[in-house]
């Protein structure tokens, strides 16, 4: 009985274009970071409603 393993070449590595990796990788960090800066919007937003428009003219 032979084995399949002896009659197969042995696996490469695919070439890999750093380029368009690095590219994907920015456009994915450009997203998340525009996304954080959105959330922090929000949540100043809110909190700016929930607490009232006269917060800054408030005895300290």
């Amino acid at each position: 009985m032979t084995s399949l393993q002896d009659d197969t070449p042995p696996v490469t590595a695919a070439p890999v274009d750093t380029a368009a990796l690095d590219k994907a990788r920015r456009g994915r960090n450009i997203a998340l970071a525009l996304g954080l800066v959105v959330f922090i919007l929000l949540v100043y937003g809110v909190t700016l409603v929930r607490m009232g428009g006269h917060i800054a003219s408030r005895p300290l």
